[in-house]
């Protein structure tokens, strides 16, 4: 995307079995970036269904969440759009974790949930793609 992307209308999918951390997630998004269209999922399937249909520019996905973790999502979104920018938001960050993520060229960032962790992720997401 050329245009400015925190005011361009992008799509924002939040995968989080948490409700507290989809809200959190969601409330900095909304007043960071207005014009972005902002979808939650708390499951694998519920966000590859939403991904399929929608098709967002950005996701930010949990790791650990029933059913389907949150790597398997990531990468079948992956196998699907290339283009897709997704950061992983966790509280797990062992190296294997951290390794899994460097093999998908995700960005890992560890949770809580803090207004520096999300700029970081938003940081991310508007960078030049490499």
């Amino acid at each position: 995307m050329s245009l400015d992307k925190k005011s361009s209308v992008c799509k924002l999918l939040i995968v989080d079995d948490s409700k507290v951390s989809r809200m959190r997630i969601h409330a900095f998004f909304t007043k960071h970036c207005p014009q972005w269209v902002i979808q939650e999922a708390e499951s694998g399937d519920e966000a590859l269904s939403l991904a399929a249909r929608d098709q967002p520019d950005f996701v930010t996905m949990d790791v650990n969440m029933p059913g389907m973790s949150g790597f398997e999502t990531a990468q079948m979104m992956l196998m699907r759009s290339q283009s897709i920018r997704i950061v992983m938001l966790t509280a797990n960050i062992q190296e294997s974790s951290r390794k899994v993520a460097a093999s998908l060229h995700l960005n890992f960032l560890a949770k809580p949930t803090t207004e520096a962790s999300l700029q970081q992720a938003l940081d991310y997401l508007l960078a030049p793609a490499v």
